[in-house]
């Protein structure tokens, strides 16, 4: 059996054609405008180290429908674990109950030929024993402690989710998909002079096990005990607005809190967003051109379809400097008489899906990394960011640095302790100076509304000529 042909059974085990059909029928029989039913299948394992020890070998399995009805400008929803027919004919009732005063009716819904996507998983979670995820933990644990007397605690975590679902609506949509991801993840504890220092690398990808090679590992391992031992001999960072350097990669979460909510639409439409209403507007550099993909294949971001069964798209938000598009999910789009961009994303099928960042990145520019340090006399490198948070009415953010040096005289120098970075969002995106070719990707979670999703950041070394240095030196 084909890979494909495995995932139309799929979609027929988990809800058949026919009653997907009747379902939909069902919610716009009662003067719905819109319905859609949205199917679900994950399973998930997760597995931690700690001190050597295993701590979590968990392993789970849910499975269940939403609908989603709209009438107008109001919208119901219900979700239910029961896929039998009359469990989802009760949850289309319960959604469309906001329509009971509308025109009811018959109103037939044709589906179109199912659109699936099978796995890009070469070795499926479910084919890996647990034996030899602990293997790869403990290998894990052992270089990192070899790297380094002074590593003290390692914790080592693995997780992966097989996600299949199947979506359909009243437009005839009919999609459905399966997302494999895996991630891993070291984190490392120095003691010395300097006190306790962490560090912490992950690796994610939205494929298999093949993605968790002896060799990435080992190198992630590795990189967590050396920023660990780096940060033993750190100083505090200064304080005051000086040149920042963003290293390949990390720095992209930067530009994912600081401007890529405030292009999602339903931001803008609720004027909860400075760039609303700025669209041919120059909002930023020139050196910048910001992209939201969701075709990027194995990166954490990346699907084939978005969670309202619209295909995966690259989307340029900001060319140029010049702001070009939002990010689109099927309701505003509808509103404003357009296609969805494809960011329509949920955390299950127990959430209504909203607009939602994929794998947001600025693309590289043409300058050499290392000349940009060299023509920085004095400033700040930042080696990998934290979390932060974003005001997306006003665009001012606080974000924490968490591997960090000083540039002097052109050259990267002291090592510096975690401090933040504070500024406004379209402020800095005109103070982007210099761009290089070291284009990388770092993954991420995204919360928004209480829903967490998995998304990619992404940018190539990159100069902000100020921004202000939340620092504790004199």
């Amino acid at each position: 059996m084909t890979a494909t042909s495995i995932l139309e059974n799929m979609s027929e085990t988990l809800v058949p054609r026919d009653v997907v059909q009747r379902v939909l029928n069902e919610s716009m029989g009662r003067g719905a405008d819109f319905a859609e039913i949205f199917v679900e299948d994950r399973a998930t394992a997760s597995a931690s180290l700690d001190q050597r020890r295993i701590q979590e070998l968990n392993s789970g399995r849910s499975r269940g429908a939403g609908v989603r009805v709209v009438v107008g400008e109001t919208t119901g929803f219900a979700h239910t674990a029961d896929l039998t027919e009359t469990g989802l004919l009760d949850a289309a009732r319960a959604a469309a109950s906001v329509a009971r005063d509308g025109r009811g009716g018959v109103r037939e819904v044709t589906l179109s030929t199912l659109r699936d996507h099978p796995s890009r998983a070469e070795v499926p979670p479910s084919s890996v024993p647990k034996s030899h995820k602990i293997e790869l933990m403990t290998r894990a644990d052992d270089v990192a402690r070899a790297s380094a007397d002074a590593i003290s605690q390692v914790q080592v975590s693995l997780a992966d989710s097989t996600r299949c679902f199947l979506v359909a609506n009243s437009e005839g949509v009919f999609a459905a998909d399966e997302q494999v991801r895996t991630r891993f993840a070291v984190s490392c504890v120095a003691m010395g002079d300097g006190g306790m220092q962490t560090g912490y690398r992950p690796l994610a990808a939205t494929r298999g096990f093949e993605s968790l090679t002896l060799e990435a590992i080992e190198e992630a391992a590795r990189g967590a005990a050396h920023q660990a031992m780096t940060k033993l001999t750190a100083r505090p960072a200064p304080s005051g607005e000086l040149p920042v350097i963003l290293a390949g990669g990390s720095g992209g979460i930067l530009f994912h809190e600081a401007c890529g909510h405030g292009l999602e639409a339903d931001a803008v439409m609720k004027h909860a967003s400075v760039y609303a209403g700025k669209v041919g507007q120059q909002v930023a550099s020139p050196l910048v051109t910001l992209v939201d993909d969701g075709t990027m294949t194995g990166e954490w971001g990346y699907l084939a379809v978005d969670d309202e069964g619209r295909p995966g798209a690259r989307n340029v938000l900001i060319e140029n400097g010049v702001l070009t598009d939002y990010m689109w999910d099927y309701l505003r789009a509808r509103k404003e008489g357009r296609a969805s961009s494809g960011n329509g994303r949920r955390q299950s099928y127990q959430h209504l899906p909203m607009v939602r960042m994929t794998n947001t990145y600025l693309l590289a520019g043409d300058a050499d990394a290392d000349e940009i340090v060299a023509q920085t006399p004095r400033g700040v490198y930042v080696a990998q960011l934290g979390g932060g948070q974003v005001n997306t009415a006003t665009g001012d953010f606080v974000f924490g640095a968490t591997a960090a040096f000083m540039i002097e005289n052109g050259q990267i120098t002291t090592p510096l302790r975690d401090c933040n970075l504070i500024g406004n969002g379209p402020e800095i995106l005109q103070r982007v100076d210099a761009v290089a070719t070291d284009f990388s990707t770092t993954p991420g979670t995204c919360g928004k509304d209480g829903q967490q999703v998995p998304v990619g950041c992404g940018q190539a070394t990159m100069r902000l000529s100020g921004i202000t240095i939340g620092g504790t030196a004199a």
